[in-house]
């Protein structure tokens, strides 16, 4: 059964603290669901204080991050943090958490890059223990990576049994992970080089995005109906002219511009050719949770109107 749409917005800077809540109350007023921040160590704000900076701004927009790189905090200081955000907000966060993939965070900062599958390995105890802290079970654990004794999960989160868990992967074993755990299942492109590359955009394509769909569904068995698909669409371009516009942009990634038409990170065309464009993506893929990045907040508010709760 189709989820209603609803939207977010990923916002990483802004000038002051002033300007950073103006931002959020402007996504609350536009009908956005939520604002997530990216986790990087490039030129933004630190996820922890700026989502809580913008849930004191706002009064329903939900807070969160796309996604927490669970290489970067130990997952006892990551849960206690969301934990008290949720406390503090009145149960506006959403949790997001990921293996990490950014090459340069780690290189810059001298965090080991190592191969994914152990920083897969890693990822699947932090999100283990960070979800048995979050409902505020008392939490020990002996893995390979991390060993917690006795750990109490305080302070209490205020949704029960926790802030909803979102795990964004692009890859059959991650979404096998999200699939059988998670609440929120962010499907992404596998980005196998560290950036984001053609190669990146050739794995974003409707037919790579129904191959995920496929492998989650697998994964997740009877729960399936239960998660909620979401997308990040990383362009946002309102014109008359669509096809046009696609014929420009497919050479960039090796596409075809069907191919940049249908992608489910793009948004290309009229309001009506947008909103199509997302009901055939929820009919075809089952995504009701899409996000666009600050600069396309003006752009998508049209589309929320007509589309948001439906």
């Amino acid at each position: 059964m189709s989820k209603p749409f609803r939207f977010g917005v990923q916002c990483s800077t802004a000038a002051d603290g002033p300007a950073w809540a103006a931002m959020a109350r402007k996504a609350e007023d536009l009908g956005f669901s939520s604002l997530h921040l990216p986790d990087h160590f490039g030129d933004q704000f630190a996820p922890i204080p700026a989502m809580m900076a913008a849930a004191d701004a706002t009064t329903t927009l939900k807070v969160g991050a796309l996604v927490f790189d669970n290489d970067y905090k130990h997952p006892v200081v990551l849960a206690k943090e969301i934990a008290t955000i949720d406390r503090l907000s009145g149960g506006r966060t959403e949790f997001g958490l990921g293996a990490g993939w950014m090459r340069t965070d780690y290189d810059q900062s001298g965090i080991p890059y190592d191969e994914p599958k152990l920083r897969v390995d890693r990822f699947e105890e932090g999100l283990t223990i960070i979800k048995g802290l979050l409902a505020g079970e008392t939490v020990t654990f002996d893995g390979d990576h991390y060993q917690i004794s006795a750990m109490a999960g305080t302070p209490a989160c205020v949704q029960t049994p926790r802030p909803p868990i979102l795990i964004g992967g692009g890859g059959k074993r991650m979404l096998g992970i999200a699939g059988r755990e998670a609440d929120i299942v962010g499907i992404t492109a596998q980005i196998r080089s560290g950036a984001i590359d053609a190669a990146a955009a050739q794995d974003s394509t409707m037919g790579r995005y129904v191959e995920k769909i496929a492998w989650l569904k697998e994964a997740a068995g009877d729960r399936f109906d239960d998660i909620e698909l979401n997308c990040l669409v990383f362009a946002v371009i309102p014109t008359d002219d669509a096809n046009t516009t696609a014929e420009m942009m497919a050479p960039l990634f090796s596409l075809s511009p069907a191919e940049v038409l249908d992608a489910p990170v793009a948004l290309i065309g009229s309001v009506e050719q947008m909103c199509e464009a997302l009901e055939v993506r929820r009919e075809r893929l089952g995504i009701s949770y899409v996000c666009v990045q600050t600069d396309a907040m003006d752009a998508i508010a049209p589309v929320i109107d007509r589309l948001a709760g439906t």
